[in-house]
């Protein structure tokens, strides 16, 4: 692994189940998530995924690849445009750094709209554990 190594893409289809089950699992009760009519009474056109679902999405991104010894240290991440029922988020990252262990990776999450997320992720990745194969992902021989 080098600097500059990009990260498969991983293409995550943003379901109405996804961003509500998303919201009740962080707490998050703003009706924005949950009640499409409410949601559209405040100018958005449906229910938005929230931000904590979106960040454990970019962990799960991480964790998937570098394997299950992998330590997620430090995820900083930015909202941009929402993420709508019927649209699909496509996660892709850069390893930005790599010093001993610690890996860092820029992270993107765009959909049909635009950028969703942008952010670094700093993860402990222990000597030899290498890179993961997440389920539906070809091996990386």
């Amino acid at each position: 692994m080098n600097a500059g190594d990009r990260l498969p893409p991983l293409e995550i289809p943003v379901t109405r189940t996804l961003i509500v089950a998303g919201a009740i699992a962080s707490r998050d009760y703003q009706d924005v998530h949950h009640d499409p009519d409410l949601a559209r009474q405040k100018g958005s056109p449906d229910i938005f995924m929230n931000i904590l679902t979106t960040n454990g999405l970019v962990g799960r991104y991480i964790t998937d690849h570098f394997g299950p010894l992998a330590v997620l240290r430090r995820v900083a991440i930015r909202l941009g445009a929402p993420n709508h029922p019927g649209d699909t988020m496509v996660l892709t990252g850069t390893v930005e750094e790599i010093d001993g262990e610690m890996v860092t990776v820029r992270v993107v999450g765009t959909n049909g709209i635009g950028r969703h997320v942008t952010g670094t992720v700093t993860v402990t990745v222990p000597s030899g554990a290498g890179t993961a194969t997440a389920p539906g992902r070809p091996s990386r021989s």
